[in-house]
């Protein structure tokens, strides 16, 4: 009912929306919100693109376990889906191309950014095609900016796994995700750019870093800067290099079994008995 009120009002902000159901419903409308201590009234509303407004965000979501977002990783040769509460999958997820623009719904891809302690600062949004996977969009929904971020993103980032004192580190979430095909159990984060691997924030037992690189400028970029980071901290470093632009495509245009062989040949040798499935 809230999408026919939005739309035939023409409305875009929630509370809003909020607002003419209940005057619908002939409900009463919510109390004044109590005062901070300061006087000034308390915010029932996040700001958009705020820390509060991505974690409402994927308090709304749901599990991915049979949804549009299990189907899209698959469909991208992601066969590993486990540890990944970190995702969730929101239905009718809110996109805006631009201010002047109408708000348009599409299906999505939550992911949650966490701090090192687990706390959520902010989400990552991949709008999804409902008609599904295509080699031109890779299952991404067919609009100008099918990937956003909000909240506090800096030096955090998407964990997959607990750290400990080995870690793998690369950009998207779908690059970590195909490597985690062929190292399950090793600990990973996408930190969703170039920008934001470069600043992804160490954890204090962190001995030896994977940083997983995209075949461009801008991952080269990153990549180096981390490096140096690391190497500062006392901490051992070393690059996973993609034969094509990333590991997904690897998987995706090389199968599972190149990607194993090639990462086996670039990881520490206690990693590969400790981490890499070995399966033929």
């Amino acid at each position: 009912m809230l999408d026919i009120i939005r739309e035939s009002r023409g409305l875009t902000d929630f509370k809003d929306v909020a607002d003419e159901a209940r005057s619908f419903l002939s409900l009463p409308q919510p109390a004044e919100p109590s005062r901070r201590p300061n006087g000034a009234p308390a915010r029932l509303d996040a700001p958009a693109g705020s820390s509060e407004a991505a974690r409402r965000l994927f308090a709304m979501s749901q599990p991915i376990e049979r949804t549009a977002v299990e189907a899209y990783l698959r469909q991208r040769g992601i066969t590993a889906l486990h540890g990944t509460d970190s995702l969730r999958f929101h239905p009718r997820c809110y996109y805006r191309p631009d201010e002047h623009s109408p708000t348009e719904t599409w299906p999505a891809m939550i992911a949650a950014v966490t701090d090192l302690s687990g706390h959520l600062t902010g989400a990552h949004r991949t709008w999804l095609d409902p008609d599904g996977f295509n080699e031109a969009t890779l299952g991404k929904a067919p609009i100008d900016t099918p990937r956003r971020a909000m909240g506090d993103l800096l030096g955090h980032a998407v964990r997959f796994g607990v750290a400990s004192e080995v870690l793998a580190a690369g950009e998207g979430i779908e690059t970590m995700l195909s490597l985690r095909c062929v190292l399950p159990t090793m600990p990973m984060v996408a930190a969703l750019s170039a920008a934001h691997l470069s600043a992804v924030l160490f954890p204090d037992r962190l001995r030896r870093l994977y940083v997983a690189r995209d075949n461009d400028p801008a991952g080269d970029a990153a990549v180096a800067t981390l490096l140096d980071r690391a190497h500062t901290a006392g901490i051992e470093a070393l690059v996973l290099s993609p034969e094509m632009s990333d590991f997904n495509e690897d998987l995706r245009l090389l199968g599972i079994d190149a990607l194993r062989a090639a990462i086996r040949g670039q990881i520490a040798a206690q990693d590969v008995a400790r981490f890499m499935d070995l399966a033929a």
